[in-house]
């Protein structure tokens, strides 16, 4: 019915094209596939909740010149300052922001070193008593850190003795639904868990470790100091254009600097990924594209070719449904062809995608959706110089070449 070994024996006698074809298709489905699961993967990533309230939380730098000045009374007054300004729910002194590709990270540990024990990357944030009020976050499991727990690191060599962590952290290291209660170690000093927060990225959220992050009540001043503010979100932008000025009225030897919204933070970290995304969307719509129309073409190449073959079997009896099926059972051929070698080479590009830049592994269904696509594409390709090779008039055979 299909016609499938006179299709297959005159696609021998045209084998360049077809070869092309097979290898265009291969390629495309190959790079396609992978490049789908890249922007799926992105995407999942770029939706994911941080647990922060970004549209309400901004931060900004205090660089400080006064030598005489006495940083930690300076910092309370800035906090206060910034607490009394309308539209304000929280501000706090930190060590790093979150979410912006920047702070401090480290191992926390089962056992002191240097002991032998598990241990498990993190990023950790230091502040006051205001530092989970000021990032919107809340503790699911324990209490809050209070003012007891707050250790000023140039007042003395006392080091914190508790510590609030996220559920990945606490999962990794004491297993799901446990860690309220223990004690884990940051370097040699312990650390006992009060609060556990169910979801807290860190400043660096897409990395490996991007969720399992560390609250830790210390307070380190110096010269330049981080601060992060929370408001209403719609103030947020009325407050930042106050904050200069604000800052240089407590104390005018210094500079503001980075007066920056926490979604800009993160829409700057992300900035790499979206660039990614949209040059392999371009990927995409071009290698789409250029397959059509080689696919187009080639059929249109091989209808001019064959006019009179076709000719004559219109003056046989061959009906114009038999012509276009002939092309399309011929195109379907170099097409399934082509899907079979580009769904190996999918496996093949995905392996070594995951092994050089950390991919996710390729899964098997963006190769099928892609492959069903591909062969959908083509048929629709195909259909076009179908039809005008139907409507070719049986008298094209009495005619010279």
């Amino acid at each position: 019915m299909f016609e499938i070994k006179p299709t297959l024996n005159a696609l021998m006698r045209s084998k360049l094209g077809a070869v092309l074809l097979i290898l265009q298709l291969a390629i495309t489905l190959a790079i396609v596939s992978n490049a789908v699961s890249i922007i799926q993967d992105r995407l999942s990533y770029l939706n994911k909740d941080t647990g922060y309230q970004e549209a309400a939380i901004f931060k900004f730098n205090s660089l400080n010149f006064d030598k005489n000045l006495d940083l930690l009374q300076q910092v309370e007054l800035d906090e206060q300052a910034l607490r009394n300004l309308d539209g304000v729910i929280d501000a706090a002194a930190v060590s790093s922001v979150v979410l912006s590709g920047s702070g401090s990270s480290g191992g926390m540990r089962l056992k002191p070193e240097p002991q032998e024990s598990k241990s498990v990357n993190m990023g950790y944030v230091s502040g006051d008593e205001h530092l989970l009020s000021t990032l919107g976050v809340k503790v699911s499991e324990g209490r809050d850190f209070t003012a007891a727990d707050v250790v000023v690191i140039d007042e003395s060599d006392t080091q914190p003795s508790v510590v609030i962590v996220s559920r990945a952290l606490s999962d990794a290291l004491f297993g799901p639904g446990n860690g309220l209660g223990e004690t884990l170690y940051w370097g040699a000093d312990p650390l006992t868990i009060i609060g556990i927060v169910d979801t807290m990225a860190n400043q660096w959220p897409k990395s490996s470790f991007g969720t399992k992050t560390a609250l830790i009540p210390m307070v380190r001043v110096g010269n330049f100091q981080k601060f992060l503010v929370r408001t209403e979100p719609q103030d947020r932008a009325q407050v930042m254009r106050q904050i200069e000025e604000l800052m240089l009225a407590s104390h005018r030897e210094r500079v503001i600097s980075d007066v920056t919204g926490l979604d800009q933070k993160k829409a700057r970290y992300d900035a790499r990924d979206v660039l990614m995304m949209r040059m392999l969307m371009t990927l995409i719509v071009v290698l789409v594209i250029v397959t059509a129309l080689g696919i187009f073409g080639l059929s249109t190449f091989n209808i001019s070719k064959r006019t009179k073959q076709i000719g004559t079997r219109r003056a046989l009896g061959a009906r114009k449904s038999a012509i276009v099926r002939y092309f399309v059972v011929e195109n379907a051929l170099i097409c399934t062809m082509g899907l079979m070698l580009g769904a190996a080479a999918a496996v093949l590009l995905g392996q070594q995608l995951m092994q050089w830049y950390s991919v996710p592994a390729l899964g098997y269904s963006f190769i099928a959706v892609t492959a069903g696509l591909l062969l959908l594409m083509s048929l629709l390709s195909v259909l076009m110089p179908a039809l005008r090779a139907a409507n070719i008039s049986p008298s094209i055979a009495t005619r010279s070449v």
